[in-house]
């Protein structure tokens, strides 16, 4: 055995709770366990990542990992920390998702290779699909008494006055169908152990029942904090939404910037779950950070770890590129780099005017530019003022009153970044 799973877990603040003789079973040799993936997505978001390192901690230890896509509980919804149902999907976006799901999980997990602890991915449409209803009911529903079912806290919660729609049959036989998961996996593939997120205990643990009951052995629960961010705000949730591992839905940029925004005491949590950084050079890191927190070292190699983690180093440089545009000496080479997608995140919100690109044949005048073409300034007096005491910047580069812009300005052959002193900005887009 490679390492202690469960050791590993607790010191990296990854384990809430564990079923009584969880530890010992895992050191028993190599062991198979799952964890469940809502296949609602075509892309994992950030709030996925805990699982899927988990899963990735498991293998390392020297554990068989299991990725059970939740195809047919998709189709239901689980009540879990929900205050409403969810979207149902039909199968052909359910494969869809699977696909693109796998892609990702393959930077974390080793799904090729022929070692005895290769991950594997499954779905439970594939084992739910041929299952009659009066079939579930007689041989998995007998087994569990609806006493039992009604105890959980996720039913509990929704049954009671908050949620006024209250709880749908759908839903109230979704621990049933997520516990007959586990049986199943039990029975064809020797796995032991449920894990996901504290709000899933419920679930899990009907699934050790069912083991116990039907398949007359042994299951094991273990469980993960839910994240927390210490502003009391949502994890993984920005303005425009989730934090998404797919590059089209969150850019490498913004991917990079929100791991580099976080406070101190969340970043101090987050290097310890979401990288694989060994004890000792974490708490050296720490002590660095303690010294001088201005220089942020612990939001710089999070943000690092993860960002090369989930993309790859060359999206990596380019978000360092990106985010030393906006705080740091850059060039008009530099910026013509940036990709179209980066620029606009770099400089979203940013205030724009458009242009034809006629308008720069015969190049546009810098006071046109700054005033009458687009109000970036409040006047011709203005600009010529500002112009001259050296502060206006076209593409990164110092301009005077005499400069033309023109086609050869362009950034993506599309945009051109005026700037006055450090920090105001405006975006002419040429149409």
């Amino acid at each position: 055995m490679a390492s202690n799973f469960v050791e590993e877990l607790k010191w990296r603040g990854m384990l809430h709770d564990a079923m009584p003789g969880t530890e010992a079973h895992l050191m028993t040799g190599m062991q198979s366990a799952y964890v469940g993936i809502d296949p609602t997505a075509d892309s994992l978001h950030i709030g996925h990542l805990v699982a899927v390192m988990m899963l990735r901690h498991l293998q390392l230890a020297g554990h068989k990992p299991y990725a059970l896509i939740g195809g047919a509980t998709g189709m239901i919804g689980d009540p879990s920390g929900k205050s409403a149902e969810r979207n149902l999907l039909d199968e052909k976006t359910l494969r869809h998702n699977q696909e693109a799901l796998k892609a990702q999980l393959s930077r974390f997990l080793d799904f090729k290779s022929d070692a005895p602890n290769t991950a594997v991915l499954v779905n439970n449409y594939d084992w739910m699909k041929a299952f009659s209803f009066l079939s579930f009911i007689r041989d998995v529903g007998k087994h569990i008494t609806v006493n039992y079912m009604m105890a959980k806290d996720s039913v509990k919660k929704r049954l009671s006055t908050e949620a006024k729609e209250g709880m749908s049959f759908t839903e109230f036989t979704y621990q049933l169908v997520q516990g007959y998961d586990f049986l199943y996996l039990y029975q064809n593939h020797n796995c032991t152990l449920q894990m996901g997120g504290s709000d899933q205990w419920g679930n899990i643990t009907t699934g050790t029942e069912l083991i116990r009951r039907i398949g007359g052995g042994k299951g094991f629960a273990l469980t993960s904090p839910l994240i927390t961010k210490a502003d009391g705000t949502k994890f993984g949730k920005t303005e425009s939404g989730n934090v998404w591992l797919d590059a089209d839905r969150t850019s490498p940029y913004k991917f990079y910037q929100y791991w580099l925004n976080t406070s101190d005491e969340d970043a101090e949590k987050y290097i310890k779950i979401f990288t694989f950084l060994s004890k000792t050079e974490i708490e050296h890191l720490v002590v660095a950070h303690a010294k001088a927190p201005h220089m942020r070292q612990l939001q710089k190699r999070l943000a690092e770890e993860i960002t090369v983690m989930v993309h790859s180093k060359q999206d990596l440089d380019n978000a360092i590129k990106a985010s030393d545009i906006l705080f740091g000496k850059s060039t008009s080479a530099d910026l013509k780099k940036l990709d179209e997608k980066t620029f606009l995140d770099v400089f979203d919100g940013v205030p724009q005017a458009e242009l034809e690109k006629s308008e720069l044949e015969n190049g546009l005048d810098m006071i046109a530019a700054l005033a009458a073409k687009t109000n970036f300034l409040g006047s011709n007096g203005e600009a010529r003022r500002e112009l001259k005491q050296n502060s206006i910047s076209v593409n990164k580069e110092k301009v005077k009153e005499d400069h033309l812009i023109t086609v050869t300005d362009l950034i993506n052959n599309k945009y051109v970044l005026l700037q006055r002193g450090k920090k105001n900005y405006f975006v002419l887009v040429v149409k």
